[in-house]
């Protein structure tokens, strides 16, 4: 067996194994897994890998067989920047429940290995927009997404760049609220994944749990409104361009209390009574109903 044949058949295992711990039964994507050689997005090894309590370890060579494991990946591991868990971009994508003919908007990027694999989902009639905004991973992102005619890698801020109506808009960091775009520019029917976190070092914010530091919720367009529910709990790099400190505050309180997986509704600008909200803040608010 060559190197190639090997390698595909690492991936499928991996996919696999992905989709397990990702509890997501899909051979749609499990499939994009298995199809997109992540080594050709993360540059030649020794890699970076993420061991929790050690920090960064260099894998033992350059075999991409290291790879393919649920295992975070740094790409800048001196500003803790990182191709993320696996298993966890699998889940995130399960929810947005992305389909042939899609255009996908993915914020943060980063170096496109989730972007290719959004475009495998996405398939030849569909598109994705890859938004990074930090120089150079920007300039990775173009260089790896290159020969993907369906891709359009942008280097801009993903809160105000513009994009086309989106069907789905994956955002890969964490906002302290959604920005006005994401919601303007989602379809009818179209699915926002959005990470919202605090900021464990802001003032008057104490440090909590991994799992306490924010959460996703998915966004679904109802015509004028907006359906909400919790996806998972999240730990993320924060979004440049929407960490606002009045929302910030809000979070902070509505994670103090709990209650997260009950919301429900997304709300902007409207009057929600008080025993209805899970959160509230200038402009927007998370409610029960």
């Amino acid at each position: 067996m060559d190197r190639d044949a090997e390698l595909a058949v690492i991936r499928r295992a991996y996919a696999r194994q992905v989709m397990a711990a990702a509890g997501v039964e899909s051979r749609r994507i499990e499939a994009a897994f298995a199809a997109v050689p992540r080594e050709d997005f993360l540059g030649r090894g020794p890699w970076p890998i993420l061991r929790w309590g050690r920090g960064y370890v260099a894998s033992p060579s350059r075999s991409p067989v290291y790879l393919y494991d649920d295992v975070v990946v740094g790409i800048l591991p001196e500003r803790n920047l990182n191709n993320g868990q696996p298993s966890f971009l699998a889940a995130l994508i399960a929810a947005a429940d992305p389909r042939p003919g899609d255009h996908i908007v993915h914020i943060g990027a980063g170096v496109g290995y989730y972007s290719a694999i959004l475009a495998q989902l996405a398939g030849r009639t569909g598109r994705v927009t890859a938004i990074e905004y930090d120089p150079l991973l920007a300039v990775r992102l173009a260089a790896n997404l290159a020969g993907r005619r369906q891709v359009e890698a942008v280097h801009g801020d993903g809160t105000q760049a513009a994009f086309a109506p989106a069907d789905v808009i994956l955002v890969n960091a964490g906002a302290t609220r959604p920005a006005e775009i994401w919601l303007d520019r989602l379809r009818e029917g179209g699915r926002l994944i959005l990470p919202l976190t605090t900021d464990a070092a802001a003032p008057g914010i104490e440090a909590r749990p991994l799992e306490r530091r924010g959460a996703v919720f998915l966004i679904v367009r109802q015509g004028k409104r907006f359906a909400a529910r919790y996806v998972s709990g999240v730990g993320i790099y924060p979004c440049h361009g929407m960490r606002e400190a009045v929302s910030e505050r809000a979070l902070a309180a509505a994670f103090a209390k709990g209650g997260w997986e009950k919301v429900t509704r997304l709300y902007r600008d409207e009057p929600v009574a008080e025993e209805d909200c899970w959160l509230r803040a200038p402009g927007w608010s998370l409610a029960y109903r």
